[in-house]
């Protein structure tokens, strides 16, 4: 039986099983999002047991055998899903030193940290789309190890020669002659045969999504953060290869050409697309392409490069001129009609705040309901499952509650009382 309680000290949360504490629990929620309508519903009753939702009953009602969890102040929710994290990392103005002074045991302590603040923000799954501790981070919680939410992991994303992700950017010659040229077991190609190579070396480490970066980044130690960096034929490669071990695949690109590639090439999602334009838009909608617009870390960087130091002479003129447009261009997707899922690339932003992006979101145009269906029943759509999203009959015991109606005040959801995450209380009232 995974029902816990929870006592909250300074420094988190500390999650017991009591002895005799009944397998079934009925939430009674003031309020409830139905995911999948897009509409607010009046008081229900969800009935949980053990990992699964059982029932959803209308009204605030008593259910047989079942311990009572009060929520009638609060409105429920599914689970929130942030479909762009990278829980190894978080920026700073050491983050491009961190690599050469801190060990890997180092940083994956730190992500439990961010993967515990992503939980108990109402996040309870997410798609890290980068990172080489992202693999041992979703065994660890899987595991019970520590508190997170489930993670859909990429691992090592697939770049070009001097692409965005290729991880001997910046160096000097020393340091890249050592380490050597980086291949596809490194996430590195030139090829399509090289990008079928790449995806079967992620299937090989355990990934569960690929992540391929079609134009250059912002971040990225390079001048050019929108330039197309994959050929339609390498990124066809890697979708066709990621179709045969049942992979999906996302694709960071800023600039329109790397886009239109990778829409032409069969991605499932294009991440952060600064420069769509109307031609973008109609393709998207024509491939049924999703757009996870990472508002959050646009604005995150925008406001950073203000700040001297904060981020390398090269990274900081394409942190001022890209990140302060994402916002508008998603206004202009949403109106254009193309298909949209939560995500808010932090790990760039801080992690824990990654609610902001609901603000941004209604900020730019789009109604709160339908914001709300993005980081839900979208974003399951995105991760191709039917077992989170929704608060429904057979789905995961994944529940967050609010205090108070999101349509009356979005920035209720930075402010989340209550996460339940596979059946266990992370946070409550």
């Amino acid at each position: 039986m995974k029902i816990k309680a929870c006592i909250t000290f300074t420094l988190g949360a500390l999650c017991v099983t009591p002895a005799g504490m009944a397998a079934t629990q009925a939430l009674q929620c003031g309020k409830l999002f139905d995911s999948a309508s897009g509409q607010m519903n009046g008081a229900s009753t969800v009935v949980v047991e053990n990992s699964k939702i059982s029932q959803v009953l209308p009204g605030a009602v008593s259910v047989p055998g079942a311990s009572v969890i009060d929520l009638r102040s609060q409105t429920c929710s599914p689970g929130f899903i942030d479909l762009h994290v990278h829980l190894g990392q978080q920026s700073s103005p050491q983050s491009y030193s961190e690599g050469f002074r801190l060990n890997p045991e180092y940083t994956i302590l730190r992500s439990v940290g961010y993967a515990k603040k992503t939980l108990l923000a109402g996040f309870t799954s997410v798609r890290d789309l980068g990172g080489e501790n992202s693999l041992a981070m979703r065994d660890g919680i899987n595991q019970g190890l520590v508190d997170g939410p489930r993670i859909w992991a990429a691992g090592k994303g697939i770049a070009t020669t001097g692409g965005h992700a290729d991880p001997t950017n910046g160096l000097n010659h020393m340091l890249a002659d050592a380490l050597g040229t980086p291949g596809p077991a490194e996430g590195v190609i030139n090829s399509p045969e090289e990008g079928r190579a790449a995806v079967r070396q992620r299937y090989k480490d355990g990934s569960d999504v690929i992540k391929i970066t079609a134009t250059g980044g912002v971040l990225s130690y390079a001048k050019s953060g929108d330039a197309p960096q994959f050929t339609v034929d390498e990124v066809r490669a890697v979708v066709e290869t990621a179709k045969d071990y049942g992979f999906r695949v996302a694709a960071h690109a800023h600039g329109k050409e790397g886009m239109k590639r990778a829409i032409l090439g069969g991605v499932t999602s294009i991440e952060h697309g600064t420069y769509m334009d109307d031609e973008i838009f109609k393709l998207m909608k024509q491939y049924g392409t999703w757009y996870v617009p990472t508002i959050a870390a646009g604005k995150f960087v925008a406001e950073k490069a203000k700040i001297d130091g904060f981020y390398p002479d090269v990274v900081r003129p394409k942190a001022a001129r890209i990140g302060s447009q994402i916002q508008n261009t998603f206004g202009k997707a949403y109106k254009a009609g193309v298909p949209i899922a939560f995500g808010t690339d932090s790990g760039v932003s801080y992690h824990g705040d990654n609610a902001r992006e609901f603000g941004f979101m209604v900020e730019a145009g789009m109604p709160v309901n339908i914001a709300l269906q993005t980081a839900t029943y979208n974003a399951a759509k995105v991760l191709g499952v039917d077992d989170v999203g929704q608060i429904k009959a057979g789905y995961y015991a994944d529940i967050v509650a609010m205090p108070g109606d999101p349509n009356d005040d979005i920035k209720v959801t930075e402010r989340v009382a209550f996460v339940m995450k596979d059946g266990v209380i992370y946070k409550q009232p």
